[in-house]
């Protein structure tokens, strides 16, 4: 468990939390508009923007929605946030994606709370009814997850003693009485199951898999004597962990019906033993670093499931393969040969795949480029595993090998009539859902855009042609709908987290777009969000002062969508006009467009951000003070903020935040996955490549730093290692550059702990305010201890000179 730091916390955000939860356990009567994540944009086009599906569009933003009603009984008690604060951000309820039944009528969910009174998260399985729009607790028991549907009774997983997980199944209509199932001796997660037939349904999960081929269990698992760990191949490091013997395993079995009990209203399921699926293949399912449902599907044939190339170092090739394992019975060995679906041209990775409804096709994406993790994500279509070999079928492909569609899908899935794939793909900074007709294999319609706002997060078909879609966006942390996918205009909003923001005390119309010319004549893109109304605005002919974000990828984009690391919100309630561009390399803006960052890293992008800031400053000087601004990055945002302290662009700002960013361009050779720097800057450092690194290697031009700057690095990032925070503060701190250093034992590339990151939020706050003239948000003294560390007090007003 991560050390807990002692934090003052007020009254006010106390009874945040608590409102918070009920607004969640009770959820919206109605919708008497659409939420601002569906609402389709009249469609204002920007200087030089035609009406092409890749020129950058300005929405106008809805009408925000009303507050919607809840119960009359708890009315009295419904407050909302004063200001959207950082604790406010970390202590809100994070609801998870719906999972529906069949019909659609109810939707299974957790929501997970964390209070900085008692230092604990507390975590809930909840049941949605759609026709009342009311939430009940399933459980709130410690250690549970994955709830899903078991024909019509609830099933989820609870840790058990010793390491072991239990399955437990809860009866809806006998006030949610729960048994257990099986009991797996070890640690499982990702389930997915599927009827096979009445009282009968397959069983399928993840969990580590031993040498052996049994399940691993940390806790029950022999301990050794001493810490070494001796490799004689990559990887040695992977994200966040030191890589041992166990490997992921796909495991499956079968959930069973007794029969009915004259003292019961149903029959007792049981669970059959697990089968390790992937036993003597040497292969391994989910993938890492993120393994996760994503990486396999299960039918009533089988299983299909994306795994690294064996044969392939994984620190130097991004290279998967979509594989088939038949099974004909759940609860005994594999019955056919495992296949291996072959595409001619494609070397790369594979991700997504997902059965049809009848089990019989595969659809999944997959790459072809070897060692490019962002290349484009092409739609593969697998017809029949029932063949004795499996070819995968490229859906839109071109004569130039580019594709007829100019955007990367993460993810597909078929309709219920399977005539329809719907889409999950980025269009210039949102996520929206996508419809492409397969009834016609050789089509060349490109997919069309259902959604037009806001951030899809996950779509679950049910019914015969609905689908259930959870979303989220700038100013609301989870929003729930229904839709028929042949009818756009059936889009009928279910339930918002956050009542379309208004519980934070946010609105749609603190978001908006500018667009400019930047490198090489392109349009860049980039959102603006203002400070609420609940924000004083600022006196004696003072302006906004200014907060740039550079993010990470790079081929990423900020989107319209929540986040509970990088919230640009959290830094507008400050008082800050937050300018958030996605220059050259973002996703979302065609591959031509992404891929140009290659070998560029600090050329076209960096020549993005001196066109926003010159934007900034001519076109929106009226409202913003860009005497008074800062810059701040993660990761390659990172790379991005030490670029720009040896430039000319850090000049105009008053201080720089780095988190986890990339000092010196030749040590990218310690990071985990090699063939991330031999993509971005064509091969190695010993090679013919070298002049690319040294061209873009900040480290180059530490002779030009001037600008105060904040680092933040944490050490158990082996994507970026902490060496790369400790250079640049090392370099500070020689030069007598104001600066500080913010460090993070037990975090990886993210700050994920809730207490970690409200010091996360309080020190970049502060440092960052102290430039500006704003007061401090938190005064240090509660949170770090004062003895044997030096620590300068920010001032509380006036901007520095």
């Amino acid at each position: 468990m991560s050390a807990r730091s002692g934090v003052f916390i007020t009254v006010t955000a106390v009874l945040v939390i608590v409102v918070f939860t009920i607004l969640l356990s009770i959820d919206a009567n109605n919708f008497p508009q659409l939420p601002r994540v569906f609402g389709e944009p009249e469609q204002k086009l920007l200087p030089g923007a035609t009406h092409s599906s890749t020129d950058a569009v300005e929405p106008s933003p809805p009408a925000q929605t009303p507050v919607i009603p809840i119960d009359e009984e708890i009315a009295s008690m419904t407050l909302k946030a004063n200001k959207f604060t950082p604790e406010v951000l970390l202590s809100a309820p994070r609801r998870s994606a719906a999972v529906p039944n069949e019909l659609g009528t109810a939707a299974l969910y957790t929501v997970s709370t964390y209070s900085f009174e008692s230092h604990a998260r507390n975590t809930e399985i909840r049941l949605f009814d759609l026709p009342s729009k009311e939430s009940t607790l399933v459980t709130n028991e410690e250690k549970v997850s994955e709830p899903n549907w078991l024909e019509g009774e609830i099933t989820y997983l609870r840790g058990g003693k010793s390491g072991s997980t239990e399955v437990v199944i809860a009866d809806i209509e006998d006030e949610m009485k729960t048994y257990v199932v099986g009991v797996v001796p070890g640690p499982i997660s990702d389930v997915k199951l599927q009827t096979l037939s009445p009282g009968k349904v397959a069983f399928l999960c993840s969990g580590k898999a031993t040498p052996e081929g049994t399940l691993h269990n940390p806790d029950t698992a022999p301990k050794k004597n001493h810490t070494g760990m001796l490799y004689d191949s990559l990887f040695v490091r992977h994200w966040d962990h030191f890589v041992d013997e166990n490997r992921n395993a796909l495991w499956y079995g079968v959930l069973s019906k007794g029969e009915e009990h004259p003292t019961k209203r149903h029959g007792r399921w049981s669970l059959s033993p697990l089968t390790n699926a992937l036993e003597d293949t040497d292969l391994e399912s989910p993938v890492e670093p993120y393994p996760g449902t994503e990486h396999f599907d299960l039918s009533i044939f089988g299983i299909c499931f994306v795994a690294k190339a064996p044969d392939l170092d994984p620190a130097y090739n991004t290279r998967t393969d979509l594989y088939y394992l038949p099974v004909a019975d759940f609860a005994k060995q594999p019955s056919g040969s495992l296949k291996k679906v072959e595409i001619d041209g494609f070397s790369g990775a594979s991700t997504a795949p997902s059965f049809s409804s009848d089990g019989r096709s595969i659809v999944y994406l997959s790459m072809k480029q070897n060692g490019y993790e962002s290349d484009k994500n092409r739609i593969i279509l697998v017809q029949d595993t029932s063949a004795s070999s499996l070819k995968g079928i490229e859906l839109l492909k071109s004569s130039d090998g580019k594709g007829l569609w100019d955007r990367t899908p993460h993810k597909a899935i078929f309709t219920s009539n399977n005539k329809r794939l719907l889409l999950l793909a980025e269009d210039a900074g949102r996520n929206l859902l996508w419809h492409l007709d397969v009834s016609d294999l050789a089509t060349k319609s490109i997919p069309r855009p259902i959604t037009h706002q806001g951030h899809i997060s996950e779509m679950t078909a049910f019914s015969a042609s609905h689908v259930w879609l959870s979303a989220d966006s700038l100013i609301d942390s989870s929003v729930w709908a229904t839709l028929d996918p042949s009818s756009p205009a059936t889009l009928t909003p279910v339930s918002s987290a956050s009542r379309n923001g208004s519980s934070f005390g946010l609105s749609a119309s603190q978001v908006s777009s500018i667009s400019f010319v930047g490198a090489n004549g392109k349009r860049v893109h980039a959102w603006v969000i203002r400070p609420s109304d609940n924000v004083p605005k600022p006196v004696h002919g003072l302006k906004w002062p200014v907060a740039m974000f550079v993010h990470g990828g790079p081929q990423g984009a900020w989107l319209d969508s929540w986040s509970t690391r990088w919230n640009p919100m959290v830094f507008a309630e400050q008082g800050y006009v937050v300018v958030a561009p996605n220059p050259t390399g973002s996703s979302g803006y065609g591959m031509e467009f992404q891929d140009a960052i290659k070998e560029e890293w600090g050329g076209a992008p960096y020549e993005d951000l001196e066109a926003c800031w010159e934007y900034v400053d001519k076109e929106m000087g009226d409202e913003v003070d860009v005497d008074r601004a800062v810059a701040l990055g993660a990761s390659y945002g990172g790379y991005m903020m030490y670029w720009m302290q040896g430039h000319a662009l850090a000049k105009k700002f008053m201080a720089l935040v780095c988190h986890d960013g990339v000092f010196s361009a030749e040590n990218m050779i310690s990071s985990d996955e090699q063939y991330f720097p031999l993509h971005e800057f064509g091969g190695t450092f010993w090679s013919d490549a070298r002049a690319t690194y040294e061209k873009w290697d900040p480290a180059r031009f530490t002779a030009e730093w001037s600008t105060p700057m904040l680092v933040i690095h944490s050490d158990k990032d082996y994507r970026l290692p902490i060496s790369e925070g400790l250079a640049a503060f090392n370099v500070l701190q020689a030069k007598k550059i104001e600066s500080r250093f913010l460090a993070f034992p037990d975090e990886n590339h993210w700050v994920l702990n809730e207490e970690n990151s409200l010091v996360w939020h309080v020190v970049v706050i502060n440092w960052i305010n102290s430039f500006v003239g704003l007061p401090p948000y938190m005064d240090e003294d509660t949170i770090f201890p004062k003895s044997g560390q030096r620590w300068r007090k920010p001032k509380a007003s006036g901007p520095r000179k």
